[in-house]
């Protein structure tokens, strides 16, 4: 039983991962206002990015910054370069740009509740609904 809570604690972060990702997907899945459901979609989004942006970091390592890459200025080179040693920047760039793309997703779901609001004056689903079905 102590094995199970040193593995709980020591990956402490993806169980925040998951907590933050169900949230997300319970308020998408069961509520049925269009406001809610859209911050769950957030809330879901953000949860991915940071797990992304987490399983990228490593202890002990640095940024991937050379410093004299080709080697000195002699012409000879100063050793073979330890990708180990290294941060992999990708997950953070491709991260960058999901978080314009949730963004971006944000203010286009947003700007069409409103929409939904100007012309049905409500955001709850079932009134929606009831009104498409009674034209």
């Amino acid at each position: 039983m102590s094995d199970f809570f040193s593995f709980v604690l020591a990956n402490y972060n993806y169980w925040i991962y998951i907590t933050l990702m169900m949230i997300g997907l319970y308020a998408m899945i069961a509520k049925r206002n269009l406001v809610k459901k859209i911050i769950g979609m957030n809330i879901f989004q953000t949860a991915i990015i940071l797990f992304y942006v987490s399983i990228g970091a490593k202890k002990g390592a640095t940024i991937p910054i050379i410093a004299h890459g080709h080697g000195d200025h002699d012409g000879l080179s100063a050793g073979a370069v330890k990708a180990v040693d290294y941060i992999n920047p990708l997950p953070h760039v491709l991260m960058l740009t999901a978080i314009v793309v949730s963004v971006a997703t944000l203010g286009v779901a947003l700007a069409l509740a409103i929409k939904v609001y100007n012309r049905y004056k409500t955001l709850e689903e079932e009134e929606i609904l009831t009104q498409v079905r009674g034209r």
